[in-house]
């Protein structure tokens, strides 16, 4: 009687346990219902580009971003798998093509291609795994100086820039669409108010605007046809389908683009109302989880 007791008192507590469980993230599609991963997977490998937005500092993002590489790099042909990345731009992808190539070392690219900080922790696995496969890497983002100069003198103030820096960028000039929700946003944010050009957010918008649109010109050039680019940015330049998203169908219209973003909730097994058709797929981490920085 006694052992059976204490199995009872066993059983109960591996049921406790399972009912205690605590995933890391799930999973949805866009309309709020529970997604299945590996069909998003093949989903995703059918895509000319899958822009991975993710929270920065959140280490379930970064891990999630290395399996999604792994996997889509399983199901495409040798050579169908790309990546790209907002966190390096265009005036260091020499570097950047130098080291996925393995021609440059660790120290030597983490000196000159001015990683972010959180490179170490957040960024290196995929890139070191990337030059151990041999995939190509795409630094896209615009570089920061020239973002700069647009937020605190509008876009009038490339145009006296010379050819080689304006190689750097999305062709000029560059047409902003003011009216982008995404925009929209940042212009109420910033004080911009209701106005056609965002009012006293209009130089900031624009720089968010060279940057989308100098991703999307440089996730385009930098892929093959029948190759997938998978690139990693900050979610807020590809939510509800915006940002890069607007710039890559405004020039390839025929442009097949998945999304996903990386989204923090008290509560993992319901999909918030704000974030229900944020991405096509929606990746809920905890809202508690542990930051890289």
């Amino acid at each position: 009687m006694r052992n059976l007791a204490l199995t009872l008192v066993c059983l109960l507590a591996l049921c406790s346990f399972t009912r205690g469980d605590r995933p890391a993230y799930r999973l949805f599609a866009a309309d709020s219902q529970a997604a299945d991963y590996d069909q998003m997977l093949a989903d995703l490998a059918q895509a000319d580009v899958v822009l991975f937005g993710e929270l920065h500092n959140d280490p379930v993002a970064h891990w999630l971003e290395l399996q999604v590489a792994k996997d889509l790099q399983r199901l495409k042909k040798p050579g169908g798998l790309v990546l790209g990345l907002e966190m390096f731009e265009r005036d260091v992808q020499p570097l950047v093509a130098q080291f996925a190539a393995g021609a440059l070392p660790d120290s030597a690219f983490e000196r000159q291609a001015r990683p972010w900080p959180n490179y170490a922790t957040d960024y290196r696995p995929l890139l070191q795994w990337a030059r151990e496969n041999k995939i190509a890497v795409v630094g896209t983002n615009a570089p920061r100086p020239f973002a700069k100069t647009v937020a605190q003198g509008s876009l009038r103030a490339l145009d006296r820039l010379p050819a080689a820096d304006r190689a750097l960028l999305v062709p000029l000039p560059l047409k902003v669409d003011y009216d982008l929700p995404g925009y929209k946003n940042m212009a109420a944010m910033f004080g911009g108010g209701s106005g056609a050009h965002g009012g006293g957010a209009q130089n900031i918008i624009q720089a968010q605007a060279l940057k989308d649109a100098t991703m999307a010109y440089f996730i385009r050039a930098g892929r093959q046809p029948g190759q997938t680019m998978l690139h990693l940015n900050g979610s807020y330049h590809s939510d509800r389908h915006d940002g890069i998203v607007a710039y890559l169908r405004r020039a390839a219209p025929t442009l097949r683009v998945r999304t996903l973003s990386v989204v923090a909730q008290t509560r993992l097994e319901q999909l918030e109302k704000d974030n229900v058709n944020l991405a096509d797929y929606v990746v809920v981490v905890p809202d508690d989880m542990t930051k890289t920085y």
